[in-house]
């Protein structure tokens, strides 16, 4: 393939960012010097502080991708009435203005740069840049940073809804059908889906723009979801429609390694091996003060080790989103911390998640289900204990619990409104990390050898490099 530029955007997020750049990694390795790389940011509407600080590591440790800054377009124009508009559709509406500067960067690249763009892969919240691409010619490519179970609902959803001829909403407990993936009630789908409101709508429209690209890259590999990689290449997921190629190149994770020194990894060094349950909620997961103290009472009546990520949640000192727990004492029931030292540690706001996981003292994982983690819990090899908050994590947990068989679900109760309680956070975290029974063991088991399916995807021959390879020889046999 002669030298040609791949143009990356991954909208907004880290979330979405992070699993791109590693993708760009796997274009540059595999491209054997033929591929150059360019990510093109933009930043948030909602002035992310940090976003500065994003760029800059990502420069720093990306050396051979260079990185544009798409200048904010101007304000546009919001709902007429007077309702508030939902977060998801602003964001939306504000990557589709960033067409025009998204234009005019491209047409630059290809007239300046010594290898001219070849094509462009666009997260799915960018899937109105598809207009661009197409009026300059340009192929272009999705790349799903979730699952391959996720695609394949996703891309059904606009036909599902017809097909119902309902609200999701209004569907309750109803089990819906989709190809390749176990039967999901209604009420699993992702809130955003709740009703036929504007959120809804443009979830809708972005689905059924995907099978317009000429191919989907996805943060999966095959031994980890074959059912849903065979309805996706079927064509099952969009009947009546073709369905683009599927590429399953990943898992796309961060190799770790870079915090040696963080306080939680001095401490792990000093813990018996698989003995510690680690606890995260992500980069924004926040559970209510409440919610806290189910968990502290949970994790010291279980008697297990633990390692537990912290952030004050939304609302305290008046922010509405998570913040730096800078006082760890004021969030957890009085006394936990001193009673439970000699096995547990509480980090407030972040851990290298990826070293934490990988460490030989881990012994399990409860995770938000966000797919990033999930990722970092498989390829460590631990079992998940499954706790969704948002988006698509309900989905996710579905699929890691009844499809994979790679974790438990942390079940809340009724009674006491959207709460996990205390008895069942130690009787989860007990049997994971210690269970004798049949059950307990086989969990484990399934979770080491996942481990080695998904490092067998990545090798030399792997399901993964050749899904990527095969992409590399489309991108070829493109006329620009």
């Amino acid at each position: 393939m002669e030298g040609k530029t791949v143009v990356l955007y991954p909208g907004l997020g880290v979330g979405h960012l992070s699993p791109m750049l590693e993708l760009s990694k796997g274009l540059l390795r595999h491209g054997g010097g033929a591929v150059d790389v360019a990510v093109v940011l933009v930043e948030s509407p909602f002035k992310d502080p940090s976003f500065a600080d994003t760029v800059a590591r990502a420069r720093a440790s990306h050396t051979s991708v260079a990185f544009h800054v798409l200048p904010s377009p101007p304000p546009a124009s919001g709902p007429s009435s007077g309702d508030a508009e939902h977060p998801v559709v602003g964001l939306i509406r504000f990557l589709r203005a960033t067409n025009a500067p998204l234009r005019d960067l491209l047409r630059s690249l290809s007239s300046s740069a010594s290898r001219p763009v070849r094509a462009v892969v666009l997260d799915m919240f960018c899937a109105h840049a598809l207009d661009v691409a197409a009026d300059l010619g340009l192929p272009a490519y999705f790349f799903f940073a979730t699952g391959a179970a996720a695609l394949a609902v996703f891309l059904a959803l606009p036909g599902t809804r017809a097909r119902e001829g309902k609200r999701f909403a209004d569907l309750g407990d109803a089990v819906l059908p989709f190809a390749g993936v176990p039967p999901l009630r209604a009420s699993e789908l992702p809130p955003v889906l709740a009703d036929d409101g504007a959120m809804c709508e443009a979830a809708l429209r972005l689905a059924s723009r995907v099978p317009e690209a000429r191919g989907i890259l996805v943060n999966s590999f095959e031994a980890l979801e074959p059912r849903a990689v065979r309805a996706l290449r079927d064509g099952l997921c969009v009947p009546g429609r073709p369905t683009p190629p599927v590429y399953c190149v990943g898992p796309l994770v961060s190799p770790g390694g870079g915090e040696k020194e963080h306080e939680c990894l001095e401490w792990m060094d000093a813990q018996p091996d698989r003995s510690v349950v680690f606890l995260c909620f992500g980069s924004t997961g926040a559970p209510p003060k409440h919610q806290l103290a189910e968990i502290a009472a949970g994790l010291e009546s279980s008697g297990q080790r633990f390692l537990w990520v912290v952030r004050s949640p939304p609302g305290a000192g008046g922010s509405p989103v998570p913040e730096p727990a800078d006082d760890l004492d004021a969030l957890l029931p009085a006394g936990f911390r001193e009673r439970t030292r000699d096995r547990g540690l509480v980090v407030g706001s972040w851990a290298p998640q990826v070293d934490v996981l990988r460490h030989r003292a881990t012994g399990a994982f409860l995770t938000h289900c966000g797919w990033n983690s999930t990722l970092e819990g498989v390829t460590a090899g631990v079992p998940l204990l499954c706790w969704p908050l948002a988006a698509e994590q309900g989905l996710n947990k579905v699929f890691i619990v009844e499809e994979m068989r790679l974790g438990v679900e942390m079940r809340r109760t009724s009674r006491a409104g959207d709460v996990v309680k205390a008895e069942e956070v130690e009787a989860k975290v007990r049997w994971v990390m210690e269970g004798s029974d049949d059950g307990a063991r086989a969990l484990r088991d399934r979770a080491a050898a996942a481990r080695d399916r998904a490092a067998e995807a990545l090798a030399d021959g792997g399901t993964s490099q050749a899904a990527f390879l095969e992409f590399l020889k489309d991108l070829a046999s493109v006329n620009v």
